[in-house]
């Protein structure tokens, strides 16, 4: 139970200092609403090496610490959103034999961004928002990508470290 408990906050904290480092790192394409995602690396590593309930524990804290800490309420709202859908989809396709660390990050990364846009699409009562989707959703595909392999590069070596 301690060594759970210490894994997960380990965890959310790596996954605070990530949010914040990807503050710091201007990655911009000219389009708005695009990020990496570096903390979702900790989510995708938590839901291989933990059980899912606890990578949901991991991933609903840093979203609640984070929107607190560097956000407000609109980021607490597009943030819970976009993680909590992309949680189920990650944890279905996690189900899938043959299903690489890719390939379950880029279903997260993709479900991530359609959770937000719909919840713009509900704040803001603007259906129009839904042409940005395919944008977000290419972005999702790379940035999912790019998450899902470092994170397939990693699992082995902090399963590892941690013994588990």
């Amino acid at each position: 139970m301690t060594k759970k408990l210490t894994i997960s906050a380990l965890l959310v904290a790596l996954a605070m200092i990530f949010s914040y480092v990807e503050v710091l790192i201007p990655f911009n394409f000219g389009i708005p609403g695009i990020k990496l995602g570096l903390a979702n690396l900790v989510v995708v590593v938590a839901l291989y090496l933990l059980d899912a309930k606890q990578a949901l524990i991991i991933s609903v804290v840093r979203i609640l610490l984070v929107s607190f800490t560097f956000g407000n309420m609109a980021a607490l709202l597009y943030s819970i959103a976009g993680g909590l859908l992309s949680f189920v989809v990650m944890v279905l396709c996690r189900k899938i034999k043959g299903l690489s660390t890719m390939g379950v990050s880029v279903a997260g990364g993709i479900s991530h961004n359609i959770g937000q846009i719909l919840v713009a699409v509900f704040v803001v009562k603007n259906l129009n928002l839904l042409f940005y989707l395919p944008v977000l959703m290419i972005a999702g595909i790379i940035t999912g990508f790019l998450i899902g392999l470092v994170a397939g590069l990693i699992i082995p070596s902090v399963r590892k470290a941690l013994q588990l």
